[in-house]
Order: C-alpha cells, then structure tokens, then sequence
C-alpha cells in the first residue's frame, strides 16, 4: 500500500523545481511537478495532492490566482498549502493569508531543508523532539 504523502510542486524554474522535487523525494513523498497555474489548477484534481508547494510568479495563472481557485473548490478546499516565492512584500504576504495560505515562505529566506521542515509541519509529520533522558 502506497502511504506516501503526495506533494504538487508548482515552479517555472526547473532548474529550482528539480532540487526541490528530489530533496521532497527522498524525503520519502511521492511528488508531481507542474510549471504553470493552468497545470496546477488541473493536477490538484487529478494528482490529489496532500499538500501544494506554489510559487506566486508564474506564467498564465499566478499563484495568488491558483490558492484563490483552490480554496473555492469544494475538492480541493482543504489541501494544504505552503507558497515560495520571491515576493518579500508583507502585501504580498498579506494578500496570501486573505486567500487562505497555511505557509509563506520567501525563497531568499529559506534553504530547502527549512521549506522541507515547514510541509512535514504542515502535513502532521514533524519529527519529534527526542525526549530528555
């Protein structure tokens, strides 16, 4: 029985989304990659990510657009959802949260053990802290 968690990567840079989709993989989660809001919209129904990992600027759709889409479907409502982005507004972050974002993570603040860190977070799995003998 195949129990991994599902992750959407949506990110036009592949150079970028091809880090990010082998850390998530051995990190054990089972992971899709898209480059555009269109592919985005259509994968989280098909895909049934556990959780989207969304870049805010991409072609077509902006990931703003995407989060609003995703949290109007009644089947994709409730799908966690982290965005990474080059966006440091606190507008931009604001305008996010209005939408329903359960993370918002700027890329030049992050390395990828910290975005890994926040959707094990987000998604249950957060390592426990080992008890003090």
């Amino acid at each position: 029985m195949n129990d991994k968690k599902r992750i959407l990567l949506v990110e036009d840079d592949t150079a970028l989304s091809g880090v990010y989709r082998s850390r998530l993989e051995l990190e054990g989660f089972d992971v899709q990659e898209v480059s555009n809001g269109e592919d985005a919209l259509s994968a989280a129904l098909e895909f049934k990510p556990d959780l989207v990992l969304l870049d805010a600027m991409m072609p077509k759709i902006s990931g703003f657009d995407v989060l609003d889409i995703l949290r109007n479907t009644p089947e994709t409502g409730n799908i966690k959802v982290v965005m990474l982005t080059a966006l440091s507004q606190p507008k931009d972050k604001e305008r996010a949260e209005d939408l329903g974002v359960d993370d918002y993570l700027v890329k030049s603040q992050v390395v990828i053990g910290d975005v890994v860190q926040r959707v094990k977070h987000h998604l249950g799995m957060a390592e426990e802290p080992s008890p003090s003998e």
